[in-house]
């Protein structure tokens, strides 16, 4: 007997008018541009910036921007331009990673939860309930000190308490998926929940919640600032926009352009991320779209 296709021709092109569709949305075509920036200074970054970002010059130290400095210099001399650009790979790097783990890790434990046994679903939610409980701040700061301070216990900390997240998300549409109608007459054929799952339920909510980790990502990358800012994060001398507010703070009586090289990267990739994913999900939600 053959099985119900789920493929169609026509998905290649609905993606391309999608993307165009994209373009056209200026909260889309901004978001797009700024993303698409910042991903490049810091990829590029060790071309672009003008300085080693942990030279260290102290008898140039806290100077205002100038032709020589364009965001100036830190407490020991060095050049807060290039930091900053260096800070934009820490961020990013931990944000897409923690949220790659988090939504991976989410999906697999949503499925098992929604598609499995009873006592199975009511372990997997227990946990997430329990992780959920702690704030990650609080948390942050109960954990860091036993594993100590880095990027991969920032990325740890940012992926247990997101995962329940995703996986109550990916539970719920797959115990709403599994009541409709073709789902019990693919059981009935004889198919097994993890290809039903796989190749027929995922599909369909895979879509929705990869627009809510784009929209996810700048919390990720507030986060890494504010865990880096509490002395949790990374260490000096790695580059970080929050060791960069840290100092900013420090030394605010002095100077101001520490606090703003540090904040406008974290204004401009919360506003990229978050009109990025407003537009995915305008562009490609059926139920958004007006001419449905």
């Amino acid at each position: 007997m053959t099985q119900p296709a789920i493929d169609s021709p026509a998905a290649a092109p609905q993606t391309r008018g999608g993307f165009w569709r994209l373009l056209r949305d200026p909260m889309g075509a901004v978001g797009l541009t700024i993303v698409v920036a910042l991903i490049l200074s810091a990829v590029f970054a060790p071309w672009l910036a003008p300085y080693d970002p942990a030279a260290i010059n102290v008898p140039i130290k806290l100077q205002p921007p100038s032709w020589d400095h364009w965001l100036g210099t830190d407490q020991l001399g060095r050049d807060v331009l290039s930091r900053a650009l260096y800070g934009g790979q820490i961020a990013l790097g931990v944000a897409l990673v923690s949220t790659c783990l988090a939504v991976g890790i989410g999906m697999i434990l949503g499925m098992a939860a929604g598609f499995g046994p009873r006592w199975l679903d009511n372990i997997i939610v227990l946990s997430f309930d329990t992780v959920r409980a702690y704030p990650v701040i609080i948390l942050a700061l109960a954990v860091g000190p036993i594993f100590g301070a880095g990027i991969v216990t920032i990325i740890g900390i940012l992926v247990a308490t997101s995962i329940p997240y995703y996986g109550r998300i990916v539970r719920t549409s797959i115990i709403s998926a599994a009541k409709s109608e073709y789902v019990e007459a693919l059981l009935a054929m004889g198919m097994s929940r993890t290809r039903i799952v796989v190749r027929h339920i995922l599909p369909n909510i895979i879509g929705p919640i990869l627009i809510l980790a784009s929209m996810d990502i700048p919390t990720f990358i507030a986060a890494e600032a504010g865990l880096s800012f509490l002395g949790v994060g990374v260490k000096p001398p790695t580059s970080s926009w929050g060791l960069i507010l840290d100092d900013g703070y420090k030394f605010i009586r002095q100077t101001s352009w520490l606090v703003i090289a540090g904040s406008v990267p974290l204004i401009l990739a919360t506003l990229g991320f978050t009109f990025l994913g407003e537009a995915l999900r305008d562009t490609f939600d059926p139920k958004l779209r007006k001419e449905v």
